[in-house]
C-alpha cells in the first residue's frame, strides 16, 4: 500500500510509520516545515494547503496530527491551540482529500474517547451519546469537521482512541521512572475507570481499519478497562515494586487545571464493540499482559 500519514513524529504515528515500512508498504509523511528526506510532503493547516502529491493515489490516509492533550496544564490558550489544530488539520485534509483528481479510498481520522465524558461506573461503547465537557466538545467538532472527504464518497473511519500504554511515552513512559523509585501511586482514590490500549494493539488496530470495510467511530480501547488503583497495582506488579502512595486531587488540580478533571481524574469505562464484532484480535487484552509485554 501507499499509505499518507499526518502527526509522523508522535508516539502513535512513529510506531505506525515503523510497522508499515517493516511489511513493506510506502508512505509518505506530511510535514509543517520544508520537507527534507524523500518520504516527506510538506502541508500547512493554517493555510489550508497540502501538497497533492502525497494524496495522489494514496491508499489511504491517516490522520493523526494535533497538540499533545496532556503535554501541558490547559490554561485557555492552551485549549485553544488543542482544539485548532485539530479542527483546521482535519477540515485542511478533508477538503483536500474532496479535491483531489484520484481520491484515497480511506480516512482514518484520529479521535479520542473524551467524546463520552465522565461515564463513571457505567460502561460506553460506540452507541452512547455524547458527554459534557471540553474534549466531547472537541470530539464531535473533530469529527464534523472531516464532513468534506465523507460527503465526496471517502470512507471515514474515526478510531477513538483510550489511554496508550508504551514504553517510550504516554502516561506509561511519564510515570516509569517514579514505580521503579518505588514512589508510584494512584491518582486521587483510585476508584475512576481507565480505558487503555497497548501502542502495538494500537498500531495493529488503526492497520485494521485502513484494510477493513468500518466507517464512522470506533473505539480503540482494550476489553478491559480498569480503575486507576488495579493499573497502579499492575504497574507495581510488573515492576516488582510498592505503590503505597496517592496523589491528592487537589494537588493534580492545582498542577493540571482543567485538564485533571477530564483526564487523570476522569473515569471512563468504555469498550471496543465495533473493533471486536468486525474481527480484530488483541496481542495484549488484559493489562497484566499489555504491562509484561511492554516492560
Amino acid at each position: 500500500m501507499r499509505v499518507t500519514v499526518t502527526g509522523s513524529s508522535g508516539l502513535i504515528g512513529s510506531a505506525l510509520v515503523r510497522a508499515l515500512r517493516e511489511d513493506g508498504h510506502d508512505v509518505v509523511r506530511l510535514v509543517r516545515r520544508e520537507p527534507s528526506a524523500p518520504d516527506e510532503a510538506r502541508w500547512s493547516p493554517a493555510d489550508g494547503c497540502v501538497e497533492a502529491a502525497a494524496l495522489e493515489g494514496a491508499d489511504a490516509i491517516v490522520h493523526l496530527a494535533g497538540a499533545g492533550v496532556g503535554d501541558r496544564p490547559w490554561t485557555k490558550a492552551y485549549k485553544r491551540r488543542i482544539r485548532d489544530s485539530r479542527l483546521d488539520g482535519t477540515r485542511t485534509l478533508a477538503e483536500a482529500i474532496a479535491a483531489a483528481g484520484r481520491r484515497p479510498p480511506v480516512l482514518v481520522c484520529g479521535s479520542a474517547i473524551g467524546f463520552y465524558g465522565d461515564t463513571g461506573d457505567r460502561e460506553a461503547d460506540e452507541k452512547s451519546p455524547m458527554g459534557a465537557g471540553f474534549l466531547a466538545a472537541l470530539v464531535r467538532d473533530w469529527e464534523a469537521a472531516a464532513a468534506p472527504a465523507r460527503e465526496a464518497g471517502i470512507r471515514v473511519v474515526y478510531p477513538r482512541t483510550g489511554v496508550v500504554l508504551a514504553r517510550g511515552g504516554g502516561i506509561l513512559g511519564r510515570t516509569l521512572p517514579l514505580f521503579r523509585l518505588g514512589l508510584g501511586g494512584r491518582l486521587g482514590d483510585g476508584t475512576q475507570w481507565t480505558s487503555w490500549i497497548s501502542l502495538p494493539d494500537e498500531v495493529a488496530a488503526l492497520r485494521f481499519l485502513i484494510e477493513h470495510e468500518v466507517s464512522g467511530p470506533v473505539n480503540l480501547t482494550a476489553p478491559d478497562p480498569v480503575t486507576n488503583a488495579a493499573y497502579t497495582e499492575a504497574l507495581a506488579r510488573a515492576l516488582h515494586r510498592p505503590a503505597r502512595l496517592a496523589v491528592p486531587k487537589a494537588v493534580l488540580r492545582a498542577a493540571l487545571r482543567d485538564f485533571a478533571d477530564e483526564g487523570p481524574l476522569v473515569s471512563q469505562r468504555v469498550l471496543p464493540r465495533r473493533l471486536e464484532h468486525a474481527g480484530f484480535r488483541y496481542r495484549h487484552p488484559d493489562v497484566d499482559s499489555a504491562l509484561a509485554a511492554l516492560l
